[in-house]
């Protein structure tokens, strides 16, 4: 009978922090101050994470530990990932997207609520496959789209979060029984100029960090390790 009730104590003691070590990712900001990398980068710098929970999600089993201990959050993308693009940008429009299916647009209407054009496209593996979706978000909207601009610049940093609900499978178009439950995106950014439908600022990547291509930063405003990582981009390419 001891014996049974230590084995109980242990169960309760192991839930326990199953449940703290879930909160506390819950709770955990997703990056690195976004605003730091941006004057580094001199460019824009941005981080989108889709958060599947660890259970009830399609998640094959060998996947939940990581999930527990914070390891796996979900499928992400950022200004590092590979083709990532900025669209069109306004205090009420976000639109960034990368290779692989993500295509992210959040927008608000006059009331500063989420709109029904907001979506957000990603590739994500479940039970083992490899899938893409295009969701949206519940009904009514869940979520909220902060920005604030930059003093003295066209440049707006913010964060945005939003719950989806309905899923259709990008490649069939056909609506998805699947996710179980709605699923939380949440995201910030920062040094994202305004501008409209004309064009996406794209990005290239020197081995995990980005610089911006096209853009109309002098090369006197570039801090030195962007000049250092231009200057070996213009060797390589010559």
């Amino acid at each position: 009978m001891r014996g049974k009730k230590i084995l109980v104590i242990i169960a309760l003691a192991l839930l326990l922090a199953c449940i703290v070590a879930l909160r506390l990712r819950r709770d955990k900001p997703i990056g690195p101050n976004l605003s730091e990398t941006s004057r580094l980068i001199g460019g824009p710098a941005f981080e989108v994470q889709v958060e599947m929970p660890a259970f009830n999600s399609g998640r094959a089993p060998w996947e939940i530990p990581g999930v527990i201990l914070g390891y796996d959050r979900g499928p992400r993308f950022d200004q590092a990932s590979p083709g990532a693009q900025v669209g069109k940008i306004a205090p009420d429009h976000i639109e960034l997207s990368a290779d692989g299916g993500w295509d992210l647009l959040i927008e608000t209407d006059g009331e500063g609520r989420l709109a029904q054009e907001t979506h957000v496209a990603f590739p994500v593996k479940l039970g083992g496959r490899p899938l893409k979706f295009s969701c949206r978000p519940a009904d009514p909207t869940v979520g909220y789209l902060h920005t604030t601009a930059r003093k003295g610049s066209d440049e707006l940093e913010g964060s945005f979060q939003l719950e989806v609900a309905t899923c259709k499978n990008a490649t069939s178009g056909k609506t998805a029984a699947w996710p179980y439950q709605p699923l939380r995106v949440r995201g910030n950014f920062a040094g994202l100029k305004r501008k409209d439908e004309g064009g996406r600022t794209k990005f290239r990547s020197f081995h995990g960090t980005s610089i911006v291509r096209d853009s109309t930063i002098r090369h006197d405003q570039m801090s030195p390790f962007l000049k250092n990582r231009l200057a070996e981009e213009l060797s390589l390419s010559s």
